[in-house]
């Protein structure tokens, strides 16, 4: 059984589905609105309810990792580049070919980018800390001034490291 709800979120209203194992999708909002509920998914506030708190929280700039269950349906090279993708730090970036590098495919940068490109879990597993080689801004599902504002939040609530006195 599938459930879904939409949560209303500072980049628009954003499609939850989720079934017995995990969270499996998040839909961003297309031209400002939230992308239709699947017709197999049942209305699943309750199911839902971790997830929507950890967007909630990582919205409102105190959530970095998220601790929901995922259930991401993919190739298994899809499943390992997401896996890499969680590896990204809260407010740092990685080139394509740094995960290509990370899942030991080095030459694989373009399967990385269709891999990335068809992540079900946007923002929880953060395809938008991926950039290009060069540092450039380069695709994202929901545009790229949506992927400028997630990585500037980030950013912005990033945890200042601790600075070492020496004497």
């Amino acid at each position: 059984m599938r459930y879904h709800d939409h949560i209303d979120t500072p980049i628009g209203p954003l499609l939850l589905v989720g079934d017995g194992e995990g969270l499996a999708y998040i839909g961003l909002p297309r031209n400002g609105a939230a992308q239709p509920a699947p017709e197999d998914a049942k209305a699943g506030k309750p199911k839902l309810h971790a997830a929507a708190r950890e967007l909630e929280e990582y919205f409102a700039g105190t959530r970095q990792q998220f601790d929901v269950p995922l259930h991401p349906l993919g190739t298994p090279f899809q499943l390992e580049v997401w896996g890499a993708l969680l590896a990204i730090p809260y407010g740092e970036t990685a080139s394509y070919a740094d995960i290509a590098r990370r899942i030991r495919r080095p030459r694989a940068v373009r399967a990385v980018g269709a891999a990335n490109g068809a992540n079900p879990l946007s923002i929880i597993v953060p395809c938008h800390r991926v950039i290009g080689s060069h540092g450039d801004l380069v695709g994202y599902g929901g545009g790229l001034p949506l992927k400028r504002w997630l990585l500037a939040h980030e950013r912005r609530h990033a945890p200042v490291p601790a600075l070492t006195l020496t004497a």
